[in-house]
């Protein structure tokens, strides 16, 4: 072999050395490679998509969290519907713990003389109303004036009083209008509504006209001015003890309601009588003759008594939802199985399912509600009726008791406000689902976090190892170079 062609070799050689130690070197994993700004650019690969794939692999760990968030919620959701259908019944219970409820009575008024509202304290009966005479408000006119809107000579204190009372004094300015003084007295309080009526006359058509507030003649004015030799003063004057009478006209005289209930007379300052039927109060409208039927309100007891019986079926139906289980598809209520649930239909069938006092009506199955097997209440009406027209007195004192805690629907009412009081059974377990929601978030933002850290290892992994294969195909394609050039140089195919 001729020394040129030794030393074409090592021309071909070295090349190849320096590649392979640029393959060890690559292998060692130093950092001194160059930054790929796009993965897969460098190596030709999917990287982009591989850590796609990697980050929803990594996700699927935040799925359990999210998904016990969620039953959580369900259930909070759950305790709600609860809490709505049990402060319903606690309502209807609440409705039937009132002595005077069961005293309501109804009042019916054939004529239109009068109207009728009855109190608890009303006494049934028929009364015969005869109505000769309304309650009127008396009213004074003052002379009149030719311009409302002229400046008076008014200047003094106006003083008005009704029924004798402690006057309101009104300083008047002096160049006051008609309408001005109008006002004054209007915004004084002085229990006086004053106001100008234009009588047509040709001259002075303008007159002050003032109207007690109250009716009867225990409301009557009395008018005066500080200045009687003023304009105004000559205006307003005047004595409803009759006196000297004064400049003012009575256009309108106070007049006492005359009525009588059964024959007997009544006198009554306002058109609203109360005391002239026991526990009801009359609203005169017009005179006339009109009768008054003052009946216990029965049917409002029964409705009450339904609506009981009613709202806890409702409750019923509402529990049986929360805890359902469909064998067939899986599907199962939000509470099944809770045991706040099952302490709520334990103490309702206790309080519902016990004595209450000693009287007539002990049980609800003595006025007629009978406990079923599905749990719900069932109602004989017939029954009910006959407790509410015989023995309301007794149907009374076994809904509510001595006391409001004493009967029936007290106890179920004192039950329920437990259960739906502020750190009650209800509030309690909702806020223990809260504070497992809140410790969950917690969890998924730590869990999330370490994700994204795993996320951002592999990217930059996958950064090195693009870099890594650009530079090693770099080398493979110098090599292979090298190579053809030395076959060239020694001849070769």
């Amino acid at each position: 072999m001729s020394i040129h062609e030794l030393t074409a070799i090592d021309e071909a050689i070295r090349p190849l050395a320096v590649a392979l130690y640029l393959a060890e070197w690559l292998a060692t994993g130093d950092t001194g490679m160059a930054t790929i700004s796009s993965l897969g650019i460098g190596s030709g690969l999917d990287l982009n998509g591989l850590l796609d794939q990697l980050n929803s692999a990594e996700r699927e760990k935040l799925a359990p969290i999210t998904q016990q968030q969620q039953s959580y919620q369900s259930q909070i959701s759950a305790y709600g519907q609860l809490e709505s259908s049990l402060s319903q019944f606690q309502d209807a219970a609440a409705k039937l713990n009132d002595a005077e409820f069961f005293q309501g009575v109804t009042s019916e008024v054939t004529g239109s003389a009068v109207t009728a509202a009855g109190g608890t304290d009303a006494a049934p009966g028929r009364y015969d109303v005869e109505v000769t005479q309304l309650a009127r408000a008396q009213s004074l006119a003052a002379n009149g004036v030719d311009d409302k809107a002229r400046a008076l000579n008014s200047a003094g204190t106006l003083t008005l009083s009704v029924g004798g009372g402690v006057g309101t004094d009104i300083d008047i300015a002096a160049d006051s209008t008609l309408e001005d003084v109008r006002d004054s007295i209007n915004a004084s309080g002085a229990g006086i509504q004053a106001s100008i009526v234009n009588d047509g006359d040709a001259a002075n058509p303008y007159r002050l006209v003032l109207t007690s507030e109250t009716t009867g003649t225990e409301s009557e004015i009395d008018v005066s001015h500080s200045d009687p030799g003023s304009e105004l003063g000559g205006l307003m004057d005047y004595d409803s003890t009759g006196g000297a009478g004064g400049s003012m006209t009575q256009s309108v005289a106070a007049k006492d309601a005359a009525l009588s209930v059964n024959g007997i007379d009544i006198s009554s300052q306002s058109n609203t009588v109360e005391g002239a039927v026991q526990g009801v109060t009359l609203s005169i409208a017009e005179t006339g003759s009109a009768t008054l039927a003052v009946e216990r309100d029965n049917g409002a007891v029964e409705s009450a008594v339904k609506g009981f019986v009613d709202s806890y079926n409702k409750l019923q139906t509402k529990m049986a939802d929360l805890t359902s289980f469909n064998a067939e598809t899986g599907a199962a209520g939000e509470l099944l199985g809770d045991s706040t649930l099952r302490s709520v239909e334990s103490q309702l069938r206790n309080a519902l399912g016990g004595s209450a006092g000693d009287g007539t009506f002990q049980m609800l199955s003595d006025i007629g509600i009978s406990l079923q097997v599905d749990g719900t209440l069932e109602l004989d009406e017939e029954a009910l009726g006959d407790a509410v027209s015989n023995e309301l007195g007794a149907l009374s004192e076994f809904f509510t008791g001595a006391d409001e805690a004493g009967g029936l629907a007290g106890q179920v009412d004192g039950v329920l406000g437990r259960m739906l009081e502020e750190g009650g059974l209800v509030a309690n377990s909702t806020q223990g689902l809260e504070d497992s929601i809140e410790r969950l978030g917690e969890r998924y933002t730590r869990t999330e976090e370490n994700i994204n850290d795993t996320i951002a290892r592999y990217r930059t992994q996958f950064a090195e190892l693009d870099s890594m294969i650009a530079n090693m195909n770099s080398t493979s394609s110098y090599l292979t170079q090298q190579f053809d050039n030395m076959n060239a140089q020694l001849g070769r195919d």
